[in-house]
């Protein structure tokens, strides 16, 4: 199993109305990367507002804002952030609407620590490539103008 580097970077949000799992969940990546929590939808979306967030791991059953309603938001204004559901409520509808919505993965819970933040590395890995290829794809094309 792939050991997560101390020195990672980057930012994650939790979103979890439940304080158990969302100070598990600071508790596993703090370690690893800088964690904003988020109590609401309204909540994680005022962070995402004012903060840049790499990943958000999001739950769905929460009052007010839902996890899927939480999601559409976050791609409208913020295409690049990556978003994994972390949810008790794994339904198939559940999981179609969220991959919709460009949800990376769904993650049960309870959920595995160890195998959890492999994932989330692997995570920031791909996106680090995906932004690289992005930006030389923009640089390619503003050489090809010249």
């Amino acid at each position: 199993m792939e050991q997560v580097p101390k020195e990672s970077k980057g930012t994650i949000l939790i979103v979890d109305d439940e304080m158990g799992p969302r100070e598990s969940l600071r508790m596993i990546l703090k370690p690893h990367y800088e964690v904003y929590t988020a109590a609401d939808g309204k909540e994680a979306l005022n962070t995402l507002r004012q903060t840049k967030i790499d990943v958000v791991t999001l739950d769905l059953k929460m009052p007010g804002l839902s996890g899927l309603d939480v999601l559409r938001e976050i791609r409208k204004y913020h295409a690049d952030v990556e978003v994994v559901i972390i949810t008790a409520y794994g339904s198939p509808q559940n999981v179609k609407e969220a991959n919709r919505f460009g949800a990376r993965s769904f993650i049960c819970k309870p959920f595995n620590s160890m195998e959890l933040i492999n994932y989330i590395h692997q995570l920031f890995e791909r996106r680090s490539y995906s932004l690289k290829a992005k930006n030389q794809s923009k640089y390619n094309a503003l050489m090809t103008r010249e």
